[in-house]
């Protein structure tokens, strides 16, 4: 049974679309890391000070108080003494760096778009040579002018 699974296993690695996968797995990890540092070592703290300089990763609301009671000056304060928080602040942040991804990701699949022209529609229909109409490709007969076309 187990060297079955393995058997399995391998084919399974061995196609083309599972290294594709991985590499473009791998890739997408880097490249979120990236924007990711993009957005709150770069992006953010200009946005802070243009806001009177708030600090978004210590934007947060504490709903309960942990061992040592509140308030508490950092998020990581916060955490230490076990406090429970909804932190806004970071899906703020979290939420540029998805637009971000998000607006590089469309650029890449509209310049692919424009690489790869669409095929052209397949012909289904034929011009009458006596009224000018559109008909379909095995029509032997005019539906417009009743006119009988050559095959």
């Amino acid at each position: 049974m187990l060297k079955a699974f393995v058997k399995d296993f391998k084919i399974f690695l061995q196609r083309g679309n599972i290294i594709d996968l991985a590499v473009a797995f791998v890739i997408g990890t880097a490249f979120s890391a990236i924007v990711t540092s993009l957005v709150s070592n770069l992006i953010m703290p200009p946005i802070g000070m243009l806001l009177n300089k708030v600090d978004f990763s210590n934007l947060y609301i504490v709903l309960k108080n942990g061992a040592v009671p509140g308030p508490y000056l950092t998020l990581e304060a916060a955490r230490k003494a076990g406090a429970v928080t909804v932190n806004y602040g970071l899906f703020i942040t979290s939420l540029i760096s998805f637009f971000i991804i998000a607006l590089v990701i469309f650029s890449i699949v509209r310049v692919i778009n424009k690489l790869y022209p669409k095929p052209a529609a397949a012909v289904t229909t034929k011009t009458c040579p006596f009224c000018a109409s559109a008909i379909p490709l095995a029509a032997t007969r005019c539906p417009n002018c009743t006119s009988q076309l050559e095959s």
